[in-house]
């Protein structure tokens, strides 16, 4: 059974960088020929003879195994998004093992379901890149996956994802939301991003107000998984409020960037509250 997955696995490739190419039936008995004197992969074949390339042998096997991996344009217009333009990077490898971790600890079966907030001590911090891939990384196992940029005093996901910041969050909890604010993200299927919109006067005043709690509910009771940014607690008391609001929350610090004392008075804050922190991530990056 395994052989016979194995051929097929490697036909599948085959045939599919033979489309992306359009290799010639000589090309393609030269790297089957290649192939078979060296003992390698179809791809890596191809590879050897100049008849593909690397991005093209990770292009086929992204739609092989249904993995969703960025375009080359979509690499040099987005390239904080590793998890989805560098998959196989050692960043990309750091945020899937921190996905397990929270897949385990997050939305237990026996729990109310709840959004995640990201939060964390000062600016600068990787919060945005952090949620940003966290959120991608949740969209790859399958299901529908919204990332809330709830950093009403800095917002950035909407230049990370490159969408329109003309109405958001902000639009919606001051009851001016006359579009669609949920915006698909193009080539992550089940992946969506509410971005801030308008940066408001009043940005803990807005999250304090009861319509964004009911908001949060409705909209993990719709997402498998509801990633929110934040802003750093630094600026305000606005993270703290959110992962109140959301009821589960990651504590993100940078090394050698952060003061323990700063991490200690963030998490100190949620002592008492009903959030379920569920860890800490150094961003050593």
């Amino acid at each position: 059974m395994n052989a016979t997955a194995d051929l097929h696995a490697a036909r599948s490739i085959g045939d599919l960088i033979r489309d992306a190419r359009n290799l010639s039936a000589a090309e393609v008995e030269r790297v089957l020929s290649y192939q078979r004197e060296h003992g390698v992969r179809f791809g890596e074949a191809a590879v050897a003879l100049g008849l593909a390339s690397p991005d093209d042998v990770l292009n086929a096997l992204a739609q092989q195994f249904h993995y969703p991996l960025a375009n080359a344009e979509r690499r040099d217009a987005s390239p904080e998004l590793v998890a989805l333009t560098q998959p196989f990077s050692v960043q990309a490898e750091a945020v899937r093992a921190v996905r397990s971790q929270v897949v385990m600890r997050w939305n237990r079966p026996d729990a109310v379901r709840q959004g995640l907030a990201v939060i964390s001590p000062g600016t600068g911090d990787g919060k945005t890149f952090f949620a940003a891939n966290l959120a991608v990384s949740l969209a790859q196992l399958g299901g529908r996956t919204l990332l809330v940029d709830a950093d009403l005093r800095s917002p950035r996901q909407h230049e990370v994802f490159k969408i329109s910041n003309a109405a958001g969050l902000s639009s919606l909890l001051s009851g001016r939301a006359e579009t669609q604010v949920i915006q698909s993200v193009e080539g992550v299927a089940g992946l969506f991003v509410l971005p801030c919109g308008p940066i408001p006067p009043n940005p803990l005043e807005l999250l304090e107000r009861p319509a964004f709690g009911l908001l949060v509910r409705e909209l993990a009771a719709k997402f498998d998984h509801v990633v929110i940014d934040t802003a750093a607690a630094s600026q305000g008391a606005d993270g703290c409020v959110v992962a109140a609001k959301c009821g589960a929350a990651l504590v993100l610090t940078r090394k050698h960037e952060n003061k323990v004392a700063a991490l200690q008075d963030l998490v100190a804050s949620l002592a008492g509250s009903s959030v379920q922190l569920l860890g800490a991530v150094v961003n050593e990056f």
